[in-house]
C-alpha cells in the first residue's frame, strides 16, 4: 500500500490531526510548566476574595520561585502568590502576602485576600508556595471552571459524542 493511499483513508485523515493537536497541547503545557518553573501555571480564580484585583472567572499565569523573592507588604504592594491551604493541603488559595517571618528556620508568610477584612487565620510555610501571581486574562477560567462541573463534564461527553456521531455515521446525502 503507497503512502497516499494511507492518507486518503478517511481514518487517517481524521487521526493524523487529532494526534497533531493532542502533541500541541501535551508540548504547550509541558513547555508551560518547564519556562514558568511550576507544576500549576494556569489556574482560574474561582472566589471573590482577591476583588478587585482578581475576579471569579480570571485565568491567573502563575510562576514558580524561591519564596525568598516574595514581596511581603499590604496592599497593593504585596504579591499575589499562590499556595497550599495549611488546613487542607489540597486546596489552592490565591492570596496577596502581606507579611513574612521565620520560625525554626522556616519562613511563613501570612496572606489576605484583597476583599477579605481581615488576614488569613494560618500562616503559610515557605513549601506550601506554588507560586507567584504574574498575569491574568479576564473570563477565560470560566471555562475551566465549567467543565469541572457536573453539567460541564456532561457537556464536553455529548460534544465528543456529537462529533464522532457526525463523522462517522453514514448520512444518506453524504457520498
Amino acid at each position: 500500500m503507497k503512502v497516499r493511499e494511507v492518507f486518503k483513508n478517511e481514518y487517517v485523515q481524521t487521526v493524523v490531526p487529532l494526534v497533531i493537536v493532542l502533541i500541541g497541547t501535551f508540548t504547550f503545557w509541558f513547555g508551560l510548566r518547564v519556562a514558568l518553573n511550576t507544576e500549576r501555571p494556569l489556574l482560574a480564580v474561582a472566589s471573590g476574595s482577591m476583588e478587585p484585583t482578581l475576579l471569579v472567572g480570571d485565568l491567573i499565569v502563575v510562576r514558580g520561585l524561591n519564596p525568598a523573592e516574595i514581596v511581603a507588604a499590604p496592599y497593593p504592594d504585596g504579591d499575589i502568590i499562590v499556595f497550599h491551604r495549611p488546613t487542607n493541603p489540597d486546596e489552592l488559595i490565591v492570596h496577596r502576602a502581606i507579611s513574612n517571618f521565620t520560625s525554626g528556620g522556616i519562613l511563613y508568610f501570612e496572606t489576605k485576600g484583597d476583599a477579605n477584612l481581615s488576614p488569613d487565620k494560618w500562616p503559610v510555610p515557605q513549601n506550601y508556595v506554588v507560586g507567584k501571581v504574574v498575569g491574568r486574562v479576564q473570563w477565560l477560567g470560566y471555562i475551566t471552571l465549567f467543565v469541572r462541573t457536573p453539567t460541564g463534564m456532561l457537556v464536553m461527553v455529548m460534544l465528543f459524542v456529537l462529533i464522532l456521531f457526525v463523522e462517522y455515521v453514514p448520512f444518506p446525502w453524504r457520498k
